[in-house]
């Protein structure tokens, strides 16, 4: 009886998904003689909200084009859900549960925001290169849709073009089109850039709610300290291309190195 209960185990144990959905190691990236991303390591935890800070320069949009495979590493590996993606392109990263935002907004302007959830939402569904869908399929789409407009908050802009939104409900159709394609990690590349303070806290607000009730991990990149103490589980630092510092949001507040480095102060 004990063997087969311990070969139940074993076996459980083998098929459950690994704790760390994101990990890379000793990667690094040059650009000629430049070393932009030097030797950093990153372990990311299943369901964890992890934020990236640093000064400008410190590499941490290439560490992200890292990640997300829109730049191949110089050295080391990525490994994205147990799988080795170091090689992976970017498309297939998020065929895989990979998706990204931008520091510029990456949506379709002059669509809706249904119209641009409904390209998400279709694609992911794997209809993208069908000439038709059935009335079942087309109302599953529109049940997708509307479940995503109501987790953005965006229910009352469904048929706006979304290069008429203000900024920050352009940044919020952004998030929610990531999010059409059901990903287990969500990095976002300064979500709160040139916003004013209602509309970081909406911005806030929303990656909040995601972390709660979505079951994906996120790592974000941001230069608002407001955002990043509110919201990271862990923070990590870069500062000229190497990891600087990593810990909870309260030893980093208290980082010497990180105070000089990033926050101005002196150690």
């Amino acid at each position: 009886m004990s063997s087969a209960l311990d070969t139940k185990g074993a076996s459980e144990a083998a098929s459950a998904p690994p704790a760390k959905v994101l990990e890379v190691v000793n990667v690094g990236k040059r650009f000629g003689s430049l070393v932009a991303v030097d030797d950093i390591s990153l372990a990311v935890a299943r369901g964890e909200l992890r934020a990236i800070i640093g000064p400008n320069g410190a590499g941490k949009t290439t560490f992200f084009n890292l990640i997300s495979g829109f730049f191949p590493p110089s050295a080391g590996r990525i490994v994205f859900d147990g799988r080795d993606v170091t090689t992976m392109p970017a498309y297939r990263r998020v065929a895989i549960g990979m998706a990204r935002t931008f520091q510029i907004t990456e949506i379709f302007p002059e669509l809706s925001v249904f119209e641009n959830l409904q390209i998400g939402v279709e694609i992911a569904a794997g209809y993208r290169l069908r000439p038709w869908i059935s009335r079942a399929e087309k109302s599953a789409v529109r049940g997708r849709i509307d479940e995503i407009l109501n987790l953005a908050g965006l229910t009352g802009k469904t048929d706006r073009l979304v290069g008429e939104l203000a900024h920050g409900d352009q940044r919020v159709a952004e998030i929610a089109m990531a999010l059409t394609l059901r990903p287990r990690l969500l990095l976002l590349d300064e979500p709160a850039a040139g916003m004013g303070d209602q509309e970081t806290y909406t911005v806030t607000k929303l990656i909040r709610d995601l972390h709660r009730r979505a079951e994906m991990a996120i790592v974000l990149i941001e230069h608002d300290m407001r955002v990043v103490f509110g919201l990271a589980d862990r923070i990590t630092v870069l500062d000229r291309g190497r990891l600087l510092a990593e810990g909870l949001p309260q030893e980093i507040a208290g980082d010497a190195a990180v105070q000089q480095a990033y926050l101005g102060k002196k150690a």
